[in-house]
């Protein structure tokens, strides 16, 4: 039986896999499949819809011909309280008593109810008078984790990690610390997360409500169309004002400029932060809706700033890849991420 775990990410709408061997910054594609996820999915506290759920999973895992067992999930970023916070160069002991204070300045809800976790994400080797150290903080409600691992204990195996969605798209995108100063938009089906890459690290990151499904209603009801019909035209004539006499482009419009606006946040939290850095470079969209014709382009003209769709299959060596794949690279961001997690 392979020892390596395979990357799952469960999503609102599908199930993605993803299964990886080589080493770190050489990997071969074992499997990677997409499927449809059960329509009450993970959103449902039912025992039936969760054993749903795990069947859908076991089917796409044996579908995809991945015979391990072991594997890494995500939680959802709208579900998950997630801070990047500026400490003091403190002792990992003593960071094991502060953490708790932070966590009660940020998470809304009683600790006791939170599965919390923490990560030195930078360090100073020398640190000198006012030096601070990265901290990345994620708090999960502990129902929330239990239901993950119960759904994945019923598919029929083990956790072997579990993270958040943004943790695994940055694992998969940024190579290392000369990566460029970046702002990583993850357009997931509910949800949008954010986070800023500089240095190789994450500096920033924060999430909305508002993603893929949003764009898909917007369009339904302009068109009369049902959800699947929303889906193709949108994955046909994507956001263009060009589009079907610029009808396309008024529907999804108001969805992308709330978007839009949190990135101009983003940057503009970055440019006061980081006043003597260089700004961000570029915007790196993630996630199935970054598949839309013309959202790169959007995204460019209304930011200021160079703007490309996520390719994780940048991490593979050179070998033969099903076109299906290859046009879905931005669907796979996540999986591939929790792929990874195994060769850090």
């Amino acid at each position: 039986m392979n020892k390596k775990s395979f990357g799952l990410d469960i999503g609102a709408t599908s199930i993605k896999l993803c299964m990886l061997d080589g080493r770190k910054g050489s990997f071969i594609l074992k499997a990677a499949s997409i499927s449809p996820a059960p329509v009450r999915g993970m959103m449902s506290e039912s025992p039936l819809d969760m054993e749903e759920m795990a069947q859908a999973i076991a089917k796409a895992v044996k579908d995809a011909g991945i015979d391990s067992k072991l594997v890494n999930i995500a939680l959802p970023e709208n579900q998950v309280y997630t801070k990047v916070l500026d400490m003091p160069v403190i002792s990992d002991k003593e960071l094991a008593s502060a953490i708790y204070w932070e966590a009660e300045q940020y998470i809304p809800v009683p600790l006791q109810n939170i599965t919390l976790v923490w990560n030195v994400l930078k360090r100073p080797n020398q640190p000198s008078q006012g030096d601070k150290m990265q901290v990345l903080m994620v708090g999960a409600p502990t129902v929330l984790v239990n239901k993950y691992q119960k759904v994945i204990q019923l598919a029929g195996f083990s956790v072997n990690s579990m993270e958040t969605e943004i943790l695994a798209t940055i694992r998969s995108l940024v190579s290392d610390e000369t990566f460029p100063t970046s702002l990583i938009v993850n357009i997931g089906s509910i949800s949008t997360a954010f986070a800023i890459i500089r240095n190789g690290t994450m500096v920033f990151t924060y999430s909305m409500a508002v993603g893929g499904a949003a764009i898909n209603r917007a369009i339904a009801t302009d068109f009369g169309l049902t959800p699947q019909q929303a889906e193709e035209y949108k994955r046909v004539y994507g956001v263009s004002g060009k589009s079907l006499g610029g009808k396309i482009g008024q529907a999804t419009e108001p969805i992308l400029n709330s978007i839009l606006a949190e990135i101009k946040k983003s940057i503009a939290f970055y440019a006061q932060k980081y006043k003597d850095d260089a700004s961000i470079r570029q915007i790196i969209l993630s996630g199935g809706t970054a598949k839309l014709p013309g959202i790169e382009i959007f995204f460019a003209n209304n930011s200021g700033i160079e703007t490309a769709i996520a390719n994780p299959w940048k991490v593979l060596a050179s070998q033969q890849m099903p076109k299906e794949i290859l046009s879905n690279a931005s669907d796979y961001t996540i999986a591939v991420g929790l792929a990874m997690k195994d060769y850090e």
